[in-house]
């Protein structure tokens, strides 16, 4: 079976000698040429290809344009052919929708492979890459917001009283307050944290220290 393609890539002379690599052994046929991310959109909704190969660096750019496909649902999957090495570029793209992210440097014969793999509902992307992509999602993961880190210096110490299994009016004798303000400030705690308890907020303490 024949898979289908739609190729979209703002240089012409590139994009024919793609054309010609890709439908070389007759497995692959590309269905529908653009140059841009609008005219990708429209083509990828009038042929329903199998995969939609798109340029990163298009007019209106690949990734807009893999995200507007993906939604649609008009293509079977979506690939990206850039020259790009940037791991937020590769994050980018799958974050759209993309499933395959291929540098132009490969070969025609790897180019078909890859496609192969790709309509068959393989993930795509080079070793190098897929790490540094990897270290990116880490990073962005490490750095979304914490309801902990919404405490006040004060509620701080209070729960980390708390976490050491002290009690209320042990923890106000050691910040040198009243028994009735430290309840106070654990029932804020509480709703910051969204806890049902003092263990739960403990808890939720203890694991978010040790990932500091």
């Amino acid at each position: 079976m024949t898979i289908r393609i739609i190729l979209a890539d703002d240089h012409p002379i590139f994009r024919d000698g793609l054309v010609h690599s890709i439908e070389e052994t007759g497995t692959l046929e590309v269905v529908g040429i653009g140059g841009s991310a609008e005219e990708a959109v429209a083509l990828a909704a009038q042929y329903k290809p199998d995969v939609a190969l798109l340029d990163l660096s298009m007019p209106g750019n690949g990734i807009t344009a893999a995200a507007r496909i993906a939604q649609a649902g008009t293509a079977g999957a979506i690939a990206m052919l850039t020259v790009s090495e940037d791991g937020a570029d590769v994050t980018a793209a799958m974050q759209a929708g993309a499933t395959g992210y291929i540098l132009k440097g490969v070969s025609a014969a790897e180019l078909r492979g890859i496609l192969q793999k790709i309509a068959a509902g393989e993930a795509h992307v080079s070793p190098g890459l897929a790490a540094q992509m990897l270290r990116i999602m880490q990073k962005s993961e490490k750095a979304e917001h914490r309801p902990i880190d919404d405490l006040t210096k004060r509620e701080e110490d209070i729960l980390k009283g708390v976490a050491a299994g002290k009690s209320n009016k042990e923890i106000g004798l050691d910040l040198k307050i009243q028994e009735k303000t430290v309840k106070h400030y654990m029932t804020i705690i509480l709703s910051k944290l969204q806890a049902r308890n003092r263990v739960e907020a403990a808890l939720i303490a203890q694991k978010a220290w040790a990932e500091k």
